[in-house]
């Protein structure tokens, strides 16, 4: 794992009036009552993945009485963020001790299978869903106060007395969100894995959508620039909120640091502050969001206010080059994201990127009729593009390497495509060549996927594009995804940047770009 990249210095600046004018766009969340639809048994086997068993109607839960370590587990039919409130109370003899239980809450049923006393990953045990709580008095209505992104509840007796039993009467609750699923028309067509994809998307993304566009509402429950960037191109062809996209713009805007760097993630409480940890290529992305934003909206006046900012990261960004024109190999360090692949040099990704921001910086300028930024961003663009097929590309593989090793990766062969440094022609032989290839470093993320699919509909190849759609995201819902992961290996299904799957999120805001794609290039007459 790279060292995370945590500034020694840092001086945040904050802009007060783009601050208010994000606190007026707050949205008020919708909420959704919730309720289980099955009671489960399962059977393990010694598998990661338990095996459901039998299903029965939730209303039976009243009738069971629960002694120590009796287990009740709970089906809420699909992925829901929000609020749960159990009411219990007593079978017996008068309560003479509380009643001590444990919740757990999972996404996948998988999770409900490991050991969390064992996990002994990098991040904060404490993005585990589970709760140990002793009731004093029963009967009691436990409205719990934490949020929470589940499928599934746990709920097990950890210890009563033997005089008396514990008896579940009801467990409901409330989804949240600052969408309604009333507000998307899904996509018609005769395909129903397509169909399924689009709806799957589509919930990943209304779970992520809350006070702001969340990377994942159970990990890590912040914004992140890069998520941001695909979320708003979702919501355009599905929930079209585009105050939240406003708003968002305007926090990240509205909280720079360190000559003006745009840091990778906000946080909300208890006040909104960046987070001391800066992204490369995430900032250099907040221009591509401001275009979009643009484009769909025409709000000259955010346009305006929001410019500068976005030429600042491409500023700073070219500050990093060295006297040879090119980023130097910082892969070590968590500094310049791309992709969580297992050693993935991200040297000449981080120049790609670099490139392709600019482009969209040019068209902010055109915009703005800023006619000084366009001839300046477009002489540098040129020249950073053969300062790429210089350094980078390699004659006799025909691929683009990076580092001194001389990496080839698929993220490397991608960015590098959507940089244009090629022609469309030749970009569209260097995919091809690279599908054939195979690197051995591959993609594992969505995030990664989704500029993969952005890079062959780039270079004529929709057709296979689709079918990667369908490969990739298809897998996850054959593997029983109610909302699409954050990592996704088909050749390691059980993969984590973080050391345990436990703290994995399974709904994550950079995998529900599929609706966008399937609207935008290839389901006409759909929003």
């Amino acid at each position: 794992m790279a060292s995370i990249c945590i500034l020694d210095e840092f001086d945040v600046h904050k802009n007060e009036e783009f601050l208010r004018i994000a606190e007026e766009l707050k949205p008020e969340l919708h909420e959704t009552e919730i309720a289980p639809v099955s009671l489960l048994t399962l059977e393990h086997n010694g598998h990661p993945e338990p095996v459901v068993v039998s299903r029965e109607d939730p209303d039976t839960l009243k009738d069971r009485k629960l002694k120590k370590d009796d287990t009740v587990i709970l089906d809420f039919g699909t992925h829901h963020v929000g609020y749960v409130t159990l009411e219990l109370t007593s079978a017996g003899s008068h309560q003479d001790a509380p009643a001590y239980l444990y919740l757990k809450f999972a996404e996948r049923l998988d999770e409900l299978t490991v050991n969390t006393s064992e996990y002994n990953g990098w991040i904060s045990k404490g993005w585990i869903q589970e709760e140990h709580i002793h009731v004093d008095v029963l009967p009691a209505r436990l409205e719990l106060p934490r949020r929470y992104a589940f499928r599934y509840l746990e709920i097990k007796v950890l210890d009563v007395s033997l005089k008396f039993s514990v008896v579940i009467k009801n467990v409901s609750g409330k989804a949240v969100s600052a969408v309604d699923d009333r507000d998307v028309q899904f996509i018609e067509t005769e395909d129903e894995l397509l169909k399924q994809i689009d709806q799957v998307s589509a919930r990943t993304l209304k779970n992520c959508m809350q006070l702001v566009f969340e990377d994942g509402p159970k990990r890590d429950r912040r914004m992140w620039l890069g998520d941001f960037r695909l979320q708003a191109r979702a919501d355009y062809k599905t929930f079209r909120n585009v105050s939240l996209v406003k708003r968002c713009l305007y926090l990240f805007g509205g909280l720079t640091f360190n000559e003006g760097k745009i840091p990778a993630c906000l946080f909300l409480e208890p006040e909104v502050e960046p987070d001391d940890t800066y992204l490369f290529d995430y900032a250099l992305l907040y221009g591509s969001v401001l275009l979009d934003y643009y484009r769909v909206t025409g709000d000259k006046k955010t346009l305006e206010d929001l410019y500068p900012v976005a030429i600042r990261q491409i500023e700073i960004g070219l500050t990093y080059l060295n006297e040879d024109g090119i980023i130097p190999d910082r892969s070590g360090e968590f500094w310049c994201f791309v992709d969580w692949g297992e050693g993935l040099n991200t040297q000449a990704a981080s120049l790609a990127i670099l490139i392709y921001s600019m482009r969209y910086g040019i068209r902010l300028a055109e915009y703005m009729n800023d006619e000084k930024t366009i001839r300046w961003l477009s002489n540098k663009m040129e020249e950073l593009k053969r300062t790429a097929v210089e350094h980078f590309w390699d004659e006799k593989q025909q691929l683009f390497v990076s580092g001194k090793e001389r990496q080839v990766s698929w993220a490397t062969q991608v960015w590098m495509i959507l940089a244009r440094v090629f022609s469309k022609e030749k970009n569209r032989e260097l995919i091809l060549h690279t599908i054939e290839v195979n690197p051995r470093i591959r993609m594992v993320t969505p995030y990664m996927y989704h500029h993969y699919i952005d890079a062959l509909i780039r270079s004529d190849e929709k057709e296979r594009a689709l079918d990667e759609m369908k490969r990739y995201w298809g897998e996850m819902i054959h593997d029983g995804a109610d909302t699409f992961w954050e990592v996704y290996n088909p050749y390691n299904k059980y993969e984590s940047p973080y050391g345990s799957v436990a703290v994995n999120s399974f709904c994550h805001a950079w995998s529900c770009t599929p609706t966008y794609f399937l609207r935008k290039f290839y389901i006409p007459g759909n929003r």
